[in-house]
């Protein structure tokens, strides 16, 4: 059991077998909405541990795509495995597939009548019948894990933005998942509070848990991120390690938009 102050392990983060080859394997990933084509045959493997930071224009297809990971998103054609499950619309598949994921959105999506230790503790509960005080001990590991472990007993809107927001990831983790998405997590906070989730996230990262990032938060993705992808018109134009999308970008529409979004 872990005590309440204990910092989770990287084997708590990223429990199950370990995989072979890619944890994330997607191939020729294609999605429409009535006629607009909104993904065009993406193909992506990601590995285990590996922080891959998703870019580009509004528009561009990237939340769509990382919400196909685990059919938030239907997609039409293509090929979805999430370590080692192939992604289908069997029901257990979906199960199986969101036990294994675990997302954080834009918005915080707390209940508002539960403490913040309730809200962490009630998906364990419900979904992998956990024992009320293995939840609880869990719980409060998570939140001392994103630095809010006395705001356990609060009320979400008794907290900033960037409290409720590590809230959010917390929860998350509290399924111990393999993988964490993340669809734009600072773009609903104020400015000073987009440092203390930023640096959450980070350590994550340095945890070994494997994340793919939404994000226009380029210092995070150039100092975190073990490769860069950049979206555009629903297809990735361009991918690499920070040093080389940032510093030598090779697609036009690349060079462009890191122009426009670093001069700011």
């Amino acid at each position: 059991m872990i005590s309440p102050t204990a910092q989770p392990s990287t084997a708590l983060l990223s429990p199950g077998p370990l995989t072979t080859g890619p944890i994330v394997s997607v191939q020729d990933l294609k999605k429409w909405y009535g006629p607009f084509h909104a993904l065009k045959g993406i193909d992506l493997d990601v590995a285990v541990g590996e922080t891959v930071v998703i870019c580009g224009p509004s528009g561009s297809g990237k939340s769509t795509f990382i919400r196909c990971l685990n059919l938030l998103e239907d997609f039409q054609e293509g090929r979805v495995v999430i370590d080692g499950q192939p992604l289908t619309r069997e029901p257990a598949a979906v199960a199986a597939i969101r036990r294994s994921v675990g997302m954080v959105f834009q918005q915080f999506n707390l209940f508002p009548h539960l403490t913040v230790l309730e809200n962490l503790m009630l998906a364990p509960r419900l979904v992998h019948k956990t024992p009320e005080q293995e939840a609880r001990a869990t719980a409060l590991a998570y939140l001392n894990r994103v630095h809010i472990g006395a705001q356990a007993d609060k009320y979400p809107d008794q907290l900033s933005g960037g409290q409720q927001q590590r809230v959010a990831i917390a929860r998350a983790l509290c399924m111990r998942p393999r993988i964490l998405l993340f669809d734009e997590p600072t773009s609903a906070l104020d400015p000073e509070m987009v440092k203390e989730v930023l640096e959450v996230m980070g350590e994550l990262a340095g945890d070994g848990i494997t994340m793919l990032c939404v994000t226009h938060e380029m210092g995070f993705a150039r100092r975190v991120a073990d490769r860069v992808i950049f979206m555009d018109h629903g297809q990735i134009v361009e991918q690499g390690p920070p040093g080389q999308f940032f510093d030598a970008p090779q697609h036009p529409r690349a060079r462009e938009f890191l122009s426009q979004i670093l001069s700011h």
